[in-house]
């Protein structure tokens, strides 16, 4: 079996594929995994370093206004069409995997030319141009999010990576604090924006470190790689470890490798709301105080916000944030370890494990069937990958009932006789569990 993935450009579209592909290769090593890319995104890193294939593409960025670059989209998507038409049918693909992206569109079109079967996955609340598109040439759709409206679609979770996915930061809490330099009887305070960092995360922590260290809770502080040098103080106070004057740690780093360690050594988190870090953060359990990005189409506050409707966390506009917001309405929830335990237990409700192993099981459904269909043989009883049953999470709309993988949702029936909530890949996938740091 051979699977091209298109999820190229940036990290939120590269790593969804990426766990996927991971869990195509847990399910049977045998099938062959390739990626779809272009020089100028992420995936010339991300994607060799995880050990599979990568086939660069022209990219085929759309204007977002009235320009006279406009005129030249066509004529530039037709030769990135033309060539993933070629790495598909030199691939034999069995089938095209997109999830948005400038990657996905010339994807969906060559697969759609080339007779190979298309998967969409959104991983948003508000569905790119690319996965729109996607979805009106394919019925196998699925989203990360319970109330996506894409055609054709089913509510599965976002795809995470089995590091994170299989994290018992509880268990992992006091080695994963030693590793960063951090006290193991301190609450913690986990603050990041992203590969690249968050200067008005930064700006507004700035002026509220000593407040945080006066209070008891410690820091982790991604900067981000650009923003490194100019954090290196704040407050005046030293930031590496802690020191006789002043022993709460304070601890920055330029970037985050581990961010299971990081996830594990921490009590809460203050971050931007992308649908990966989301998804990421309800896995593992840990509440967060989210800060959606101020630009697009606001599609980070709908990640956040049934995280936060349901107690899983805090949302806070980036133009309202500043140190006195952190001192006044964060500071008072750090230092009460009862909330922070109940919005952990809230935020794991709303975490999915399993998203990346029901997707490749649908994959594999997906080919199969695909296959049957072109021999002419009778296909039988319809596979039924429906998403897997899960306590406590948003209310889905009507149409959106599991489901079979092959009949459009809003006319599904279920056959006589048939098990509408069949197991998943290695069992009942978890729930997110429900433990939360009490003490250390």
């Amino acid at each position: 079996m051979r699977v091209v993935l298109a999820g190229g450009g940036s990290a939120g579209h590269i790593e969804p594929a990426l766990a996927l592909a991971d869990a195509l290769r847990e399910a049977d090593s045998s099938i062959q995994v390739s990626c779809l890319g272009t020089q100028r995104g992420l995936e010339t890193r991300l994607v060799p370093l995880r050990g599979y294939d990568l086939e660069l593409i022209p990219a085929v960025p759309l204007p977002r206004a009235v320009t006279p670059q406009l005129l030249t989209v066509p004529g530039r998507l037709a030769g990135a069409v033309h060539a993933t038409g070629k790495i598909l049918d030199r691939l034999q693909a069995d089938v095209l995997v997109g999830f948005g992206g400038y990657v996905a569109t010339p994807a969906y079109l060559a697969a759609k030319r080339h007779n190979v079967p298309i998967v969409v996955h959104e991983a948003n609340p508000s569905a790119g141009i690319a996965n729109r598109l996607g979805a009106h040439l394919t019925t196998y759709v699925f989203t990360g999010q319970a109330d996506t409206k894409l055609r054709n679609s089913r509510y599965l979770g976002l795809p995470i990576r089995r590091q994170i996915a299989d994290l018992d930061r509880f268990a992992l809490g006091d080695k994963a604090r030693a590793h960063f330099g951090l006290r193991p009887d301190l609450p913690v305070l986990l603050v990041f924006g992203g590969s690249q960092g968050a200067k008005s995360l930064n700006r507004a922590l700035a002026g509220a470190v000593a407040a945080i260290r006066s209070a008891g809770v410690q820091i982790l502080h991604a900067t981000g790689p650009k923003n490194f040098a100019e954090s290196q103080e704040a407050d005046g106070s030293p930031v590496a470890g802690s020191t006789a004057a002043n022993p709460v740690p304070y601890v920055t780093v330029p970037y985050l490798d581990r961010m299971d360690l990081a996830y594990a050594a921490a009590d809460f988190a203050l971050c931007r709301a992308g649908a990966m870090t989301c998804a990421e953060l309800t896995a593992v359990g840990l509440p967060a105080a989210y800060v959606p990005l101020p630009i697009g189409n606001g599609e980070q506050r709908l990640n956040a916000l049934p995280i936060v409707q349901r107690g899983g966390g805090l949302l806070v506009e980036d133009a309202e944030l500043t140190a006195d917001w952190i001192k006044t309405s964060l500071l008072p929830v750090l230092t009460n370890i009862d909330q922070v335990a109940g919005m952990s237990e809230a935020a794991a409700a709303m975490g999915r494990k399993d998203a990346d192993r029901w997707l490749a099981k649908a994959v594999i459904e997906i080919v199969a069937a695909e296959r049957a269909s072109r021999a002419g043989a009778p296909v039988g009883r319809e596979p039924a990958a429906s998403p897997p049953p899960q306590a406590a999470t948003p209310a889905r709309r009507p149409e959106a009932q599991p489901g079979s993988l092959f009949t459009p949702h809003s006319t599904r029936q279920p056959a006589r006789g048939e098990a509408t909530r069949p197991q998943p890949p290695g069992g009942q996938p978890a729930s997110g569990g429900g433990r939360h740091r009490h003490a250390r």
